[in-house]
C-alpha cells in the first residue's frame, strides 16, 4: 500500500512535496505491505521531517537580513541531508551479506604452471 500525504501531515503541500523527494531518495518505501513494520519505519521518518520543515527550525535558516527584515531558508530537500536519507536508503536496502565472494573459482590456476609460488 502505498504512502499518501494525509498520513505525513496537515499541510497538503508540504507533505506531498516530502513524498516527491522521499521517492527520488527510497522509490521502494511506496511498495512496503500496508502492516509492514518497513512502512511504518518509513512513515516514521517521513513524518520526523515534515515535523522539522513544518516549524521551520533554526537548521533551516540559509541567510538573515536585518535592513528591511527578511530570513531565508534552505530547500526542502536539505531536511533529508545525513540521517533521514541513509535510513530511508537502508529500508531499500537488501539484506546485507558479509563473507567470501560470491561465485565459483578454480583451485588451481594455469598460471601456476608458468610462474610457480615459492614461499
Amino acid at each position: 500500500m502505498t504512502i499518501t500525504h494525509d498520513e505525513i501531515g496537515t499541510d497538503e503541500d508540504l507533505a506531498r512535496e516530502v513524498l516527491v523527494i522521499a521517492r527520488d531518495i527510497a522509490p521502494c518505501i511506496f511498495a512496503f505491505a500496508a502492516e509492514s513494520d518497513d512502512r511504518e519505519n518509513a512513515l516514521a521518518i517521513l513524518r520526523r521531517v515534515y515535523k522539522h520543515i513544518f516549524g521551520r527550525g533554526e537548521t533551516y535558516v540559509k541567510s538573515q537580513r536585518v535592513g528591511s527584515a527578511g530570513v531565508d531558508y534552505r530547500d526542502i530537500a536539505s531536511a533529508f541531508d545525513g540521517q533521514p536519507r541513509r535510513a530511508l536508503r537502508a529500508l531499500c536496502a537488501g539484506p546485507q551479506t558479509s563473507g567470501h565472494s560470491a561465485g565459483s573459482f578454480p583451485a588451481e590456476r594455469p598460471i601456476a604452471r608458468l610462474w610457480p609460488e615459492r614461499y
